[in-house]
């Protein structure tokens, strides 16, 4: 995400980026879209019966 948007989120929820759900650094997503330590990643999932939802998870080592 752009740290604008970054930014938006954490204001919305008001939280701050420790606050959010990790994802690790070697966890095959964020390989495979080569995140960085400290990146805030938005995962939109589908479901039949949800719909879609969008999750939100803080890039660490």
């Amino acid at each position: 995400m752009k740290t604008e948007e970054v930014d938006a989120l954490l204001a919305k929820f008001k939280i701050v980026t420790r606050d959010l759900p990790k994802i690790k650094l070697n966890d095959p997503a964020a390989v495979k879209i080569n995140a960085n330590e400290g990146d805030v990643l938005e995962i939109t999932r589908n479901s039949k019966t949800a719909g879609e939802s969008k999750y939100y998870r803080f890039v660490v080592k």
